[in-house]
């Protein structure tokens, strides 16, 4: 589930408190490196939970409705199609989605008024109307609802996203790309799978791991070395008015050059490319072009580098 554009995200993170913290001890900091992969596959996690919770929120709210003194007709006999979806009732009873959290701890128990606004933003949505007007009833019906609730109403909403954010420091840059897993794991779940549906792993394979772990190793222990290729190619630049991330992701783009042969050049050229773009200046991404390009070209002519 954690691709590599994430983890390369991660990575740069990593490296930049690395230096920023100054204590120089590399294992605290891979540690931290993979505390941070795992609080981001806890929000995969969050994420389907908040289905649950959503789901489970409603019934309370309708019994509390129901038993109220002197109920309306409509309190006494309420729509109860999104309590009764039967995808919900999937997820809550996941084998999967149980383990992860109770190993996990996970709860939304203390975010109640966030799950009532989310709720709210459902109930009061054409979405919602329409599923409650469709005539058809089935689980694909009710599949659908919710891969589309995160589609328009949960994903890229910025009032959702910020309090994610604001719920974890280890989610910052990690929501919009969980939630597009989200989408790929609804999609994904099938009735007749039951309580035993599959859930993304963490890694797809040990290869993406050990990809995260030698790519922040070869960024610190080889730093000097990198960091030594990139001034030399930055003197006709005010070193002084460099900004440092755009030091770093140099710096990680050179470890993955350098370490990685089967990843083609122009593919992380491009992935740090489009990262200085949300991690530096505006600028940022034309500089560290050129310089990793004058870089590549050196370390072939050097025949440092073999790959195209």
């Amino acid at each position: 589930m954690i691709n590599r554009i994430l983890i390369r995200i991660k990575v740069l993170q990593i490296v930049y408190s690395y230096y920023q913290n100054g204590n120089g001890d590399l294992k605290v900091a891979e540690n931290e490196l993979l505390f941070s992969l795992q609080k981001s596959y806890d929000l995969y996690h969050y994420f389907l939970l908040l289905i649950v919770e959503i789901t489970n929120l409603q019934k309370r709210l309708l019994d509390i409705r129901k038993n109220k003194y002197m109920p309306t007709e409509a309190e006494l006999n309420p729509n109860t199609r999104l309590i009764d979806n039967r995808f919900a009732a999937q997820v809550e009873q996941n084998e999967f989605l149980q383990k992860h959290v109770a190993e996990q701890g996970i709860s939304w128990s203390n975010d109640e008024d966030f799950i009532k606004s989310v709720l709210d933003l459902i109930l009061n949505s054409d979405l919602y109307a329409e599923y409650l007007d469709n005539k058809e009833d089935s689980y694909e019906i009710d599949k659908e609802f919710w891969r589309m609730v995160f589609k328009k109403i949960i994903c890229n909403n910025t009032t959702i996203e910020d309090y994610l954010e604001d719920k974890s420091i280890y989610w910052n840059d990690d929501v919009e790309i969980i939630e597009t897993f989200i989408l790929k794991t609804i999609k994904k779940f099938d009735e007749e799978a039951g309580n035993k549906q599959p859930l993304l792993p963490m890694f797809k394979d040990m290869e993406d791991k050990n990809f995260a772990i030698q790519l922040f190793r070869q960024s610190i222990l080889k730093g000097k070395e990198f960091r030594e290729r990139i001034n030399k190619h930055m003197k006709n630049w005010e070193t002084e008015r460099i900004a440092n991330m755009d030091l770093i992701i140099m710096q990680v783009a050179l470890a993955e050059i350098m370490s990685f042969p089967t990843i083609p050049t122009s593919v992380t050229l491009n992935e740090y490319i489009d990262a200085a773009k949300y991690y530096s200046t505006p600028k940022s991404g034309t500089f560290i072009n050129g310089i990793l390009d004058s870089i590549v070209n050196e370390l072939k002519k050097e025949k440092l580098l073999l790959k195209d």
